[in-house]
């Protein structure tokens, strides 16, 4: 098919909605992988979304990301489509809930390519076939420059009394082992090879890339995790130390993390040798899990679950209420950077 090469403002807010509505395509395929509990009765066209819901309780998270601020130019439109999506998954994985529908506000530029905005709404529904979500609405606006806000709803996963099972921050225990899911860094890594030069491998560099561009948060083990009864998660979007660093302070204790214990990639470490560690632990984006409670019942739910699951360090009674980084020898890390702050931050997100 030929691209389009017009601006949005020659084709004008409705044409272009009928456009984006075009790029989500049938998604049928989306509502399948859902409960049977749960179906959409009024979607895109209408004044408001209307679905029905089986469940007794609802999750709902919202984020946005903003030109210049959260991405670096460049970066393909399509990408940012799923990474505006998954961002929001990743909310819904760490409350141990499954998502479902999806209302998206996008503000673009009159001169916004209309092709451009075709590519971030063929990501954005490559995003909801693989997760499972039904993008059911939304508004779209003119702006100064392009912002890109998701509204996302799902469900708790549900005990046999009917009562919602959650995750929660302020879940952990003295004791409690912590453990992480996948890899750590490589979305900082990736974000420095799309800002920056830097001497790395070819397929380490994609993959690294790929880890900022397209994130996979795992859902299926928030649900296994409130499912082998663990009650504290939360996801790593700010980066490990500031993100643990909340759940120590509303669980009202402190945290060791054990550094050389950090599940660090291979092709991490071939881009950054002196960096990596650093960037796990501070980095942010990774969109990963962050779990906590008995050791054994997160040693067997690692073996459940497809996603590496790493036991990095533990729960302890202490104070501050903040996280501590060791070395093998058991010295405290000074971390240069403790994470991502919306308003302390200068730069890109």
């Amino acid at each position: 098919m030929e691209a389009d090469a017009r601006r949005v403002s020659e084709l004008g807010e409705f044409a272009l909605i009928a456009r984006l509505q075009e790029e989500l395509g049938d998604q049928r395929e989306a509502l399948a992988m859902q409960a049977a509990g749960s179906r959409l009765l009024l979607g895109i066209g209408d004044d408001a979304a209307v679905w029905l819901s089986a469940a007794p309780a609802q999750i709902a998270t919202t984020d946005t990301l903003v030109e210049g601020i959260h991405f670096p130019p460049g970066v393909p439109w399509s990408d940012l489509g799923w990474k505006s999506l998954a961002i929001n998954v990743s909310d819904v994985a760490a409350m141990g809930g499954t998502p479902e529908y999806a209302l998206i506000t996008l503000a673009l530029p009159g001169e916004f390519r209309v092709e451009d905005a075709l590519d971030f709404y063929r990501g954005l529904a490559e995003a909801g076939r693989h997760f499972g979500v039904v993008v059911a609405g939304g508004d779209v606006v003119r702006a100064p420059q392009f912002i890109v806000t998701v509204a996302l709803s799902g469900r708790p996963s549900i005990a046999d009394d009917g009562t919602p099972l959650l995750l929660r921050r302020d879940g952990a225990r003295a004791g409690d082992a912590v453990a992480v899911s996948g890899h750590l860094g490589d979305s900082a890594g990736g974000l420095r090879l799309l800002t920056s030069s830097v001497d790395c491998p070819p397929e380490a560099a994609e993959r690294l890339r790929r880890a900022h561009l397209r994130p996979d948060p795992p859902v299926e083990l928030g649900r296994a995790a409130v499912a082998a009864g663990l009650r504290c998660a939360i996801d790593i979007s700010d980066g490990l130390a500031q993100d643990l660093g909340h759940v120590c302070e509303l669980s009202g204790l402190g945290a060791v993390v054990h550094a050389d214990r950090l599940p660090v990639s291979d092709r991490l470490r071939r881009a950054f040798p002196n960096e990596a560690t650093a960037l796990a632990a501070a980095g942010g984006e990774d969109y990963e899990l962050l779990l906590t409670g008995p050791a054994g019942t997160l040693e067997e739910l690692r073996r459940q679950v497809k996603v590496p699951l790493t036991i990095i360090g533990e729960m302890v009674a202490e104070e501050p209420h903040r996280p501590r980084f060791l070395d093998s020898r058991g010295r405290e890390i000074a971390l240069a950077e403790a994470g991502w702050d919306h308003f302390a931050n200068k730069g890109q997100r």
